[in-house]
Parts: C-alpha cells; structure tokens; sequence
C-alpha cells in the first residue's frame, strides 16, 4: 500500500478507529532501544529482522502490559524472518518432531529451531531455565535405572538430529511489567554429554544429568516424573549466544 493509498483509507475511519490508529502510530514512534550484544551473528547481522522484531514489541505493548508470550514470540519470530528475506517453512507445517521452526537466511544451510519464551519472576542473569523441553510419557513407568538411562539417551539423540537450537526469548520484569526482553540461543550440542552420562546417575527416580563442555557443568537435564516431561535447569548463558537485548522505557 503506498502513502497516498494509505492517507485515502484513513479518510474513511471512524474516529474510533483514528485514535486506535494514533495508538499504534505512538508506539511504533517509540520503540523499545535495541543493545545488540553480539555482532555478526545470524540474526543481528540483519536489520530488517532487528527492526522488525523491535516494532513488533512496541505495538504488543502498546495494547498490554503482559510480556511477549510463546504463542506470540513464534509468530513475531517468523514474521520478522519473512522481513528479512529469509526462506521459512509454512507455518502449521508438518514439521520433524520437536521443530518449531526451519529458517534459512540467504545461502546459509536452514536451521531447525524450538522457540521458547520466559517471563517467570525471578530470571537469573547468568543462567537460564527450561521448565519443559519435551514431553516423556515413559519416565512414569520405567524403573530400572539402565532402562532409564537408554530410554533419556535415545530420547536425546534424536532431538539433537531434528534441532539446531533452542530460541528464547527471556522478559525481565519489575512489578510484573517487562522492562527488558532478552533473546538467547541455545545450542543443542549442550546436550552432547548426556551419551556419556554414568549409570549411577540414573538410579533415582528423578535423576539430573550433568551437560557438560570441556569439564565445566553447562546445564543440568532433570526428570520429572509427576509431569512426565524434561526440564533443563542451571543453563549457563555464557555457553549460549546473547544476541540482543530490548529495553522498554
């Protein structure tokens, strides 16, 4: 739609519809200040897809104070990738399994992504938190410590297989408004360790596994039995990609 497109339509709102409008065109005159916190990654190398992903947080918070949440951070995120350029798989595709999304920017090889979203009340800013990266109908009937540790193994082969990265998308919040989002990427190659992981470790009900990289704890896998799901606690944001930051004033 062209300007002049654009003034001719607006001649015909209500003045209901004007001031909504007037709204969204305050927000979008104010968007949230981008800190990009590592250059030349897939992602702040683009600034369509920074910009877009800036507006698109000022126009939800225009309307809330609620932060950004998972069903909306996927569509933001696949909407700033169609700005960029880039191409995407059709959204409600039947994807591999665990795949939120398949981006490829440019030439680069597609990337198979789950997107995550946090909001929870005390985000810590050197670790980070996957109150639930898949199901796992199996922990509630297994007791065998070996079958346990084959069962949780498998499982991770094959999510590393269908996905590249976690995307998430963290908002800090000071009385319950975010005041800063935060988008992390996490390599599932954090989770390489697992296939060595000891027995022992598997012998209780609810174990956690240590990820580690080069002798150092990066993240700890959990089982929780009474949900039947797989958490990973204690993610260390230094082993991940901080790509940028949003502050909202």
């Amino acid at each position: 739609m062209t300007l002049d497109e654009l003034k001719a339509e607006l001649d015909k709102f209500s003045l209901t519809k004007i001031d909504f409008v007037a709204t969204v065109v305050e927000s979008l005159s104010n968007p949230p200040r981008a800190d990009v916190r590592e250059q030349g990654t897939w992602l702040t190398d683009s600034p369509e897809w920074m910009e877009y992903f800036g507006l698109a947080l000022s126009i939800h918070h225009g309307a809330t104070t609620e932060p950004l949440g998972l069903t909306a951070f996927e569509t933001v995120f696949r909407n700033a990738c169609k700005a960029a350029g880039w191409t995407l798989d059709p959204p409600g595709s039947a994807t591999r399994r665990f795949v939120d999304l398949e981006v490829a920017c440019g030439t680069d090889p597609a990337r198979r992504l789950s997107l995550k979203s946090t909001a929870a009340k005390k985000l810590l800013e050197a670790t980070a938190h996957i109150s639930k990266l898949t199901e796992a109908a199996w922990i509630q009937d297994i007791r065998m410590a070996k079958d346990r540790r084959t069962e949780l193994q498998n499982l991770f082969r094959i999510y590393q297989q269908a996905v590249d990265a976690i995307i998430m998308l963290r908002a800090f919040r000071k009385k319950g408004v975010p005041y800063r989002y935060q988008l992390l990427e996490i390599p599932t190659t954090l989770f390489d360790s697992v296939q060595e992981a000891p027995l022992d470790v598997f012998r209780s009900d609810a174990p956690a596994i240590n990820c580690e990289i080069d002798g150092n704890v990066a993240a700890v896998i959990a089982i929780d039995r009474s949900d039947a799901k797989i958490t990973v606690k204690h993610i260390q944001v230094s082993a991940c990609t901080v790509h940028a930051e949003w502050f909202r004033s």
